[in-house]
């Protein structure tokens, strides 16, 4: 018997959980649910928990050894340098696009504004009373405002990242899932110092990464194996829990954010595969969509990297020495869609709040969400961190209150920036490929 594809299991994983919480939502919409259903939520959170903790454990040693056993297997590792500027060259491109996009629609909609033209008051009421923002919300947005620095604006918030290309202990930043752009680049040196050793001496280490990275390889399937029953679980306490009494007031906002989000997805970056790269968007579509639909269910970038690496190697046909540079690269400084509604929610915000922002103004918004959309990825609730940053450094008041209102609305769109952010990564990993003169299957 023919198994059923992952991605459609994982499809009715979503589906399964979002109809549970609907159902247990309306048998106990009065007073507090039964201990049965607390108790099913408290170990769906368990379960949930203990997925998102596999992913994220394989996620070192799926770096160290696919990167070390990938270039250490060449003759040389000459070109390294121009790839790396390619990377960086096309995910800020297509990071810029993102913004100039969101920006555009914000701007045609104006969300933030009532059916009369001025500044929407009911939802400016929110921002004041924190209206329907829970105190976990309010927790989290106190957390992040702690890691904005003061004084120094945008530009300090972006030094980390060079920082921590250069861990001064790389053993502690593989302790840490967030630092895993100093295990990259630690893993590159490595992996081109094995390359200048003599034969002899090179060839067990190369020899080890190898059958290493097969190892890690059996694991992730072994993890994705348990897929369905984990998106299941992270899903249903969430849709349970969330509320809907902001989403009538806001859904001008999360409409713009959706749309923009939709457009960058489905017209913007297919124009790009199909122009720059010359491969066919829908054969990519087909060969990533698991690893999408894998980020839109955990919301995390890096849990869903050991399935992108396996959908753009083997299904798109990206070479092993491509995917395993450009993609954990990504993970950490590629956010196309986290990029998009940071420029999306300032001018949200800024609508609200009446403060009319000129064309400068704009430009350091577009600037600013681009630079600390990759300078602030290791940082917790990096989104409410970036957005809190440009607020404050736009001289817009009361942005903790406002970030808050939109962080109890935020669940869903978190879920579908992280899928942009995703298909973002496979699609620099293809036109960097193509850039080196490698033939796909997705091509035509």
């Amino acid at each position: 018997m023919k198994r059923i594809a992952l991605h459609w299991q994982i499809l009715a994983a979503l589906l399964l959980a979002t109809l549970t919480a609907a159902a247990f939502r309306g048998m106990f919409a009065e007073g507090d649910p039964p201990a049965f259903v607390r108790g099913a939520m408290e170990f769906c959170k368990l379960v949930g928990d203990l997925f998102l903790r596999a992913l994220k454990m394989i996620i070192i040693p799926l770096i160290v050894t696919s990167v070390v056993g990938g270039i250490a297997g060449l003759k040389d590792a000459d070109g390294f340098g121009r790839l790396g500027l390619k990377t960086l060259g096309f995910y800020m491109s297509t990071g810029l696009l993102a913004i100039l996009l969101g920006l555009f629609l914000v701007n045609t909609i104006q969300p933030g504004f009532g059916p009369d033209g001025a500044p929407n008051e009911a939802i400016r009421a929110a921002f004041d009373h924190k209206a329907g923002v829970t105190a976990g919300d309010m927790a989290a947005v106190e957390a992040a405002s702690s890691n904005v620095p003061e004084g120094k604006g945008i530009w300090a918030s972006i030094s980390g990242i060079f920082r921590s290309m250069l861990p001064e202990n790389v053993f502690g930043a593989a302790a840490v899932n967030d630092s895993v752009l100093g295990v990259l680049v630690f893993s590159l040196l490595f992996a081109v110092a094995v390359t200048r050793l003599p034969q002899e001496q090179s060839a067990p280490l190369r020899g080890f990464f190898i059958a290493a990275s097969e190892a890690v390889g059996i694991i992730v399937h072994w993890i994705m194996a348990f897929a369905p029953i984990g998106v299941y679980a992270l899903i249903l306490p969430v849709v349970y829990q969330t509320g809907f009494g902001l989403f009538a007031n806001l859904g001008k906002y999360i409409v713009t954010v959706v749309l923009a989000l939709g457009i960058h997805l489905t017209i913007t970056m297919p124009l790009v595969l199909a122009f720059v790269a010359r491969v066919n968007p829908l054969k990519h579509f087909k060969a990533v969509k698991e690893a999408m639909i894998m980020a839109f269910s955990t919301s995390s970038s890096s849990a869903t990297l050991p399935l992108t690496m396996e959908c753009v190697r083997d299904r798109a046909g990206v070479s092993q020495r491509i995917t395993s540079f450009t993609l954990p690269i990504g993970t950490s400084i590629n956010t196309d869609g986290t990029a998009l509604y940071e420029c999306v929610a300032v001018m949200f915000v800024a609508q609200v709040m009446g403060v009319h922002m000129d064309f400068g103004q704009m430009f350091f918004v577009v600037v600013a969400a681009l630079l600390t959309s990759v300078g602030i990825a290791g940082v917790p609730h990096a989104s409410l961190v970036a957005i809190l940053l440009i607020l404050k450094n736009s001289g817009i008041q009361g942005a903790e209150a406002a970030v808050g209102v939109l962080l109890a609305v935020d669940r869903f769109l978190d879920m579908s920036r992280t899928a942009v952010n995703v298909f973002g990564d496979t699609c620099v990993a293809v036109l960097v490929a193509r850039s080196e003169g490698e033939k796909l299957p997705i091509q035509g």
